[in-house]
């Protein structure tokens, strides 16, 4: 009777040496990540794999791995390291996160549309899904569901900015430009020191060739952030309104110099 005993307290022991070597080897990946040590994190989480492979908390593994692939740009890998880790545990939510805020990064809206609304179905109120779902909406003119889930986002967190800003340009898009007007000039008044409201709000005075407005805003968009490179976008752009040709060209090198997409300024 004691060798099953004896079998059974080895086997124990072991499962706990393991275990204990598995979480050893996460802490030191995750250190590893903090210190930007991209091949090592890579290479301790793929260790820990080896150690137990069917541990369910691998899924989180893979959505670092995944993570570190992306930021190296290797982005099929990544897509295929969070499908990994999904097909481990398919709710889990952050890794679901990843995929989708990297599917929109390579301009695949359907998938990246499917996976917020995945998110959405296990947590309704979950902000970030919420807001790139109606950033996605918006994008594909279904104003009326882009709608709901802006002013959701806004009743969960009311002095959310990118939420309320996002909301201000649906009005503006949806034929409620003094709505939109009224919002704007409320964020300012809340976040005065904030460059992208007044870029919104001047492109907005822009496409209403109120030029005088629209310089003011983007002038004072940059005296407050002069390094941002959507600063001389928006400028070069007033300029060619106004028929500026070599300030606009000059603005658009600065852009591109800033780290500008230069495609945003082609004629």
């Amino acid at each position: 009777m004691r060798k099953p005993f004896l079998f059974l307290c080895l086997f124990c022991w072991c499962f706990c040496v393991s275990a204990q070597r598995y979480q050893q080897l996460v802490k030191l990946g995750l250190e590893q990540l903090q210190a930007d040590s991209l091949l090592q994190a890579e290479a301790t989480f793929r260790e820990a794999l080896d150690v137990d492979p069917l541990i369910k908390s691998n899924a989180l593994l893979y959505q670092y791995i995944g993570n570190i692939q992306e930021r190296r740009g290797e982005f099929q890998k990544a897509l295929d390291s969070y499908k990994i880790g999904l097909t481990i545990s398919s709710t889990t939510i952050s890794l679901l996160l990843c995929r989708a805020a990297l599917y929109l990064r390579l301009d695949n809206q359907e998938r990246s549309m499917a996976d917020y609304t995945e998110v959405l179905n296990l947590e309704p109120n979950q902000t970030e899904a919420l807001f790139y779902r109606a950033y996605l909406y918006t994008q594909h003119r279904d104003y009326k569901r882009a709608r709901a889930d802006y002013d959701r986002l806004v009743k969960l967190e009311p002095m959310n900015e990118k939420a309320r800003l996002g909301l201000a340009i649906l009005n503006d898009k949806d034929r409620r430009p003094r709505e939109a007007m009224e919002q704007l000039d409320a964020l300012a008044q809340l976040f005065p020191s904030h460059a992208s409201i007044y870029l919104v709000r001047g492109g907005m005075y822009l496409s209403r060739k109120q030029y005088e407005l629209a310089q003011s805003d983007i002038e004072h968009a940059i005296e407050l952030e002069p390094e941002n490179p959507d600063c001389y976008v928006s400028r070069s752009q007033l300029y060619k309104a106004l028929k500026k040709k070599n300030l606009a060209k000059a603005d658009a090198q600065k852009a591109i110099r800033l780290g500008a997409d230069p495609s945003f300024l082609t004629p």
